[in-house]
């Protein structure tokens, strides 16, 4: 699978649970079918919630990188 292109970036790093999720839930609503939603955060519960709501919800993950105490995780709109 090829990278994708972020459409839009959320830089929630310094917010806690379930903020960054709340900030990609927005994200997504505003966003059009396609769209690649990347979010930023460093709350080790992100890495758990977002990946949940995105297969509870039937979007795709489109990747997942650790980069020190940060987590980067894009997903794009599947409906």
């Amino acid at each position: 699978m090829s990278e994708a292109v972020v459409t839009k970036s959320i830089d929630a790093r310094g917010a806690y649970c379930p903020g960054p999720l709340m900030e990609l839930v927005k994200g997504i609503k505003k966003g059009a079918i396609g769209d690649v939603i990347e979010v930023i955060s460093t709350d080790k519960g992100s890495a758990k919630d977002i990946p949940e709501w995105v297969n509870k919800m039937g979007h795709e993950i489109v990747y997942r990188k650790i980069d020190g105490d940060e987590f980067r995780i894009a997903v794009r709109k599947a409906k």
